[in-house]
């Protein structure tokens, strides 16, 4: 037989060789095919002039490359979602803008002219939504506009007496005395940054990077401490201490065992005397709480001043004088 006829017969017989009933067996050639979890591991290649070895070639895969990923498939219908609320959220203040800052409009009224305003831009989206999705949709851009994004609905809640915003992605609440992580979020550290600005300006404060740390106040009294980089390294955060609703009276105090009835006399006597009275403790001690209660004391007759970093205090009598501190204005360096 001539070279070249041995050379095309070793030839078949190698190609032959990976079909069935080749000596190679399934084991070595036929690999089944890896699934998607598996395609992003690993890439299965076969050199060329070495059909009998397998080679594992540990090439990453990217999720983004994969355009029918099931991850992206279900990520879809969320950026969606956050994308009508962007383009809803950018017509209503297309549409309002002027009134949001028209101080002669209720905070009730701009509520409901918003609202009934959503409910037409969202209408003209023509983007189908079940009830749920709707009301979710307008109370989330409501908040966005005109509240305080996530922490409205925490705010909202007579259980939660106290807000903790680690960073944008983390908030904590305090129910019952218990500290609890929610599934809620600010969706970046700029959306944290605009509440926190929100905030203080309403209250005549600012916090930027020369004052990075402030106390301000809710427009119901809750008391508000932010602080944000450079102070705060991994990200901005704020705590808020809910203010109460109903004032807790001498008479809570004594049933929930705080003061005895001899020391609630006591306390009476020092007031109607017009004695010095310090009140002093840590935080969430109550220290608000019992000055309200030292106040209840004071007669109707007196004229009452209060001086105060963050408005707290709920006086009961009506000849009141409320004043609250300002920050420094920083001087201007003289060189």
């Amino acid at each position: 037989m001539k070279l070249s006829e041995r050379l095309h017969a070793a030839e078949d017989k190698i190609e032959g060789s990976s079909g069935p009933g080749s000596d190679l067996g399934p084991s070595t050639l036929s690999t089944p095919k890896p699934t998607f979890a598996e395609s992003t591991q690993q890439i299965m290649s076969f050199p060329a002039g070495k059909p009998g070895s397998a080679v594992k070639s540990h090439t990453s895969v990217k999720l983004s490359d994969v355009p029918d990923s099931p991850k992206l498939r279900a990520q879809q219908p969320v950026d969606a979602f956050a994308a009508l609320k962007q383009r809803a959220a950018t017509a209503l203040f297309e549409r309002l803008g002027a009134r949001f800052n028209d101080s002669s409009v209720s905070e009730r009224e701009l509520r409901s002219t918003a609202r009934e305003e959503l409910i037409r831009i969202i209408d003209a989206e023509q983007v189908p939504l079940s009830a749920d999705e709707r009301s979710r949709l307008v109370a989330d851009v409501a908040d966005d506009v005109l509240g305080y994004g996530p922490l409205q609905r925490l705010l909202d809640d007579p259980e939660v007496t106290e807000i903790m915003v680690n960073r944008m992605d983390q908030i904590y609440v305090e129910r019952k005395g218990k500290l609890i992580l929610t599934d809620s979020g600010f969706s970046s550290e700029d959306h944290l940054r605009r509440v926190i600005e929100r905030i203080v300006s309403k209250v005549g404060r600012r916090i930027d990077e020369s004052s990075p740390l402030v106390d301000a106040r809710l427009e119901d009294g809750s008391r508000v401490n932010a602080v944000i980089p450079p102070l705060a390294v991994g990200g901005s955060s704020l705590t808020i201490r809910k203010f109460s609703k109903v004032p807790l009276t001498i008479r809570n105090l004594i049933d929930f065992g705080t003061l005895t009835p001899e020391m609630a006399e006591l306390l009476n006597a020092c007031v109607k005397a017009k004695l010095n009275i310090i009140v002093s403790g840590g935080t969430g001690t109550g220290k608000t709480t019992l000055l309200n209660v030292l106040s209840s004391f004071i007669p109707e007759d007196n004229r009452i001043v209060t001086i105060e970093d963050a408005v707290e205090l709920q006086i009961q009598q009506q000849h009141v004088v409320r004043l609250e501190s300002r920050p420094q204005t920083p001087r201007a360096r003289v060189q």
